[in-house]
């Protein structure tokens, strides 16, 4: 399914950058956050900064950027991030990328089965030739989690990061706020795509705003079990002012999965496996069916077993732009990497950084 160009890329930087507010597109790149040190009284007339979202000691802060390394020439990078972060608070405006014809994504989850299959979920992620980062978070107040981010909407484009800048280096510590897919150590996935308006629910005062890309990063932290996940999305308003809809695949290390959307004016959870880019809200099997995308990944799921399955369904799915493909081991956590869809080359990721 095909999405607008500007309206496609509005929602990737509404998911993955903003929480709450605008969208523009500036000329130049944003200057990096300063490293997160204590504050004092900003001095008398001086422009009042965002607040720092990254709660790190000088020591976490190190420890960061020495765990940052090139995976491969996409430019794939791995890192994993040392300390705390806000996870409520208003990230700052990043650039748009350019405009494209072509946006969409198939992800999907295999349950685990009685034959010894190991539960999975898979995902493709078809965009621009964007640098990505593996990140690795185990934040003292939540689960440690392994997920993928496309570094383009922290670096403010798709030229990859010097990782001895320390403006670069600040900017990709901030991509822990917004995971596109990931899993963590209780084995809940969850991984997004685009879809059509559907009518979103009203807001509500008695809820908090929160990012249709942090509210990922609030369920890797704070959920086990897909009950829980669900619970976290019902507990917000989910901002989608910027750009179309969202709507997310959330599974879990017990088999359960679902579709959560928002649409004819309420949330919507749907018992499937697979999503791509249409609207599930009131549809039945054979609408389904009809997009290939989904289809081909629904009929294939029941006899795939193990990582090498899943991303062969990837593979029968993957588009000219896939970007990266990963299956993530509920079990286990291990994420295996592919990227620009050279197959042969399986990168695996642990849960936590070696």
């Amino acid at each position: 399914m095909r999405t607008s160009p500007r309206r496609a890329c509005a929602v990737l930087t509404a998911l993955a950058v903003l929480s709450a507010g605008g969208c523009s597109v500036p000329e130049t790149r944003q200057a990096a956050p300063p490293a997160a040190t204590p504050s004092g009284p900003a001095s008398a007339g001086a422009t009042p900064r965002a607040p720092e979202l990254l709660r790190q000691s000088a020591e976490e802060v190190r420890r960061t950027i020495d765990s940052m390394r090139r995976v491969d020439d996409l430019p794939l990078y791995e890192m994993t991030y040392y300390g705390t972060y806000e996870r409520e608070g208003l990230l700052g405006e990043e650039h748009l990328a350019a405009d494209s014809d072509d946006w969409a994504c198939s992800v999907f989850a295999v349950p685990p089965s009685a034959g010894g299959g190991r539960p999975l979920f898979g995902r493709n992620f078809d965009w621009y030739s964007n640098p990505a980062v593996i990140v690795h978070a185990d934040p003292p107040d939540g689960y440690a989690s392994v997920s993928t981010v496309d570094l383009a909407y922290f670096l403010g484009g798709s030229t990859p990061p010097d990782l001895a800048d320390p403006q670069d280096r600040r900017r990709m510590a901030h991509a822990v706020l917004a995971p596109f897919d990931g899993v963590n150590e209780k084995g809940l996935a969850v991984g997004m795509a685009a879809m059509p308006e559907g009518g979103l629910p009203a807001a509500t005062a008695e809820k908090p705003d929160l990012g249709s890309g942090r509210i990922m990063r609030t369920m890797l932290d704070k959920a086990a079990t897909v009950e829980e996940a669900v619970a976290i999305m019902r507990r917000y308003d989910v901002d989608f002012t910027v750009g179309p809809q969202i709507h997310y695949l959330i599974a879990d290390a017990r088999g359960g999965a679902v579709v959560v959307e928002h649409a004819r004016g309420r949330v919507n959870v749907i018992e499937d496996r697979v999503l791509t880019n249409f609207t599930m809200t009131g549809t039945g099997e054979r609408e389904r069916a009809a997009d290939h995308r989904y289809n081909t990944l629904d009929t294939g799921l029941p006899t795939a077993r193990d990582w090498r399955d899943g991303m062969d369904l990837l593979r029968r799915v993957a588009q000219e732009h896939t970007r990266w493909s990963v299956v993530y081991d509920q079990s286990d956590g291990t994420a295996r990497v592919v990227t620009a869809k050279r197959w042969d080359r399986v990168h695996t990721i642990p849960l936590t950084q070696r």
